[in-house]
């Protein structure tokens, strides 16, 4: 690998809100500790943040409501309003200084208006590396970001379950269509953060021709630690969380976790909630931290937790795992996405089969009783996604372009 201090500019639509904004965020600081210049381009920034903002927010926002009203007429429902981008507004990017300048041009999540189908190919077509950190399906299928057990991705899509009325040559066809010949530049190189997101862009018509690496997100193990500050907990109790930014997304399962708490002992165990109210009833107890924006408290809430569960739906890496990990906390969750890939079943938590609350609930017990696997999750966060390892890693890629 050669020893050239690099100037990478890792581009995402938000730098904090959503994990792939946190996830290259964190990238960035891994790749500036490896004595790399590392700029961080986005259409949407926190206050507090170093990124760069590109666009004004107006303009922002226009071309976020375009996007939104363009796929309206096409939607199915309401319901899938946010699981399916076409990429048809966006922003040419291509003559930016730091675009410029850079030696390696580094993509993670570019919907909402930032990028479109047609700014990304325009960027592959400049005489530079394009590397494209996956954080879903969407660069590879006609537009949505999970596809379930729908395999048209690795054909030509069509017929699509989330359109009002689909058939052979309806939009996510024909969005398959720009993204087959936007993005078949061999200076495209893909990044996924497990490999059953790896798997599946290997097996997909857009992108099966392209070099593919797995490489799982960055994260400080020394700040994110089981040190913790007292939160006022009953040391007797034994605690369970749950974390996501919209509680009540039926993405994050938490009704199938509901019906998982009634195995447990409501006169032992409570419910940490991260993410929002909860106005139902629940079996357990229930204490709820609203949305956490400070990574301290953050740090101290997966600490204090004993067991952490995630019964998404659907998943690729979650930053939440890998956090919870990292603060010496067992982690459960189902047999979906890398989830498997993470957890190492009855070693550092449980991986349930999928959707069933009774063998969430299962895990849950198995978590409560084996309180080494917090240790073994630990040291397993350390060995996988330390960001010196994760950096490493990335340099490595860049490298070989």
């Amino acid at each position: 690998m050669s020893n050239k201090k690099l100037h990478i500019v890792l581009l995402s639509y938000h730098d904090s809100n959503g994990g792939a904004g946190i996830a290259a965020g964190r990238l960035k600081v891994a790749l500036e500790s490896e004595g790399h210049r590392v700029d961080y381009l986005v259409r949407e920034k926190a206050s507090s943040s170093n990124s760069i903002k590109f666009g004004n927010g107006l303009v922002s926002w226009l071309k976020f409501i375009a996007e939104r009203l363009f796929f309206l007429r096409f939607e199915k429902d309401k319901s899938i309003r946010f699981l399916f981008n076409p990429g048809i507004f966006g922003s040419d990017i291509s003559k930016h200084p730091l675009i410029q300048q850079a030696d390696i041009l580094h993509l993670h999540w570019v919907n909402f208006g930032f990028l479109s189908v047609d700014d990304i190919a325009s960027l592959t077509r400049s005489n530079k590396p394009i590397f494209w950190t996956l954080h879903d399906m969407w660069a590879f299928t006609g537009g949505c970001h999970h596809s379930g057990t729908c395999e048209h991705f690795q054909l030509s899509c069509g017929d699509c379950k989330f359109l009002k009325n689909p058939n052979p040559n309806d939009l996510s066809h024909r969005l398959w269509e720009a993204k087959k010949n936007g993005f078949k530049d061999k200076n495209l190189h893909i990044i996924t953060c497990s490999d059953w997101l790896g798997n599946r862009a290997k097996q997909s018509s857009i992108l099966g021709g392209h070099s593919i690496k797995t490489i799982p997100n960055a994260i400080d193990t020394a700040f994110f630690s089981p040190n913790t500050t007292d939160l006022g907990l009953d040391p007797n109790k034994n605690y369970v969380l749950f974390v996501a930014m919209r509680v009540n997304a039926p993405a994050k399962g938490f009704h199938l976790l509901k019906e998982a708490l009634a195995y447990l002992d409501p006169k032992t165990t409570e419910l940490l909630i991260v993410g929002g109210e909860m106005t139902e009833e629940l079996p357990l107890k229930s204490h709820s931290f609203g949305q956490v924006t400070d990574p301290s408290k953050m740090r101290d809430i997966y600490a204090a937790a004993d067991v952490f569960v995630t019964p998404s739906l659907e998943e690729n890496l979650p930053n939440t795992i890998m956090e919870a990990m990292a603060c010496g906390t067992a982690c459960v969750g189902f047999e979906v996405g890398g989830i498997p890939e993470m957890v190492e079943n009855q070693q550092t938590g449980y991986v349930a089969r999928a959707f069933d609350p009774e063998d969430l609930a299962k895990g849950i017990l198995w978590c409560l009783e084996n309180q080494k696997a917090g240790e073994k999750a630990r040291t397993r966060a350390i060995q996988l996604y330390d960001q010196k390892t994760v950096a490493q890693q990335h340099l490595a890629y860049y490298a070989q372009a």
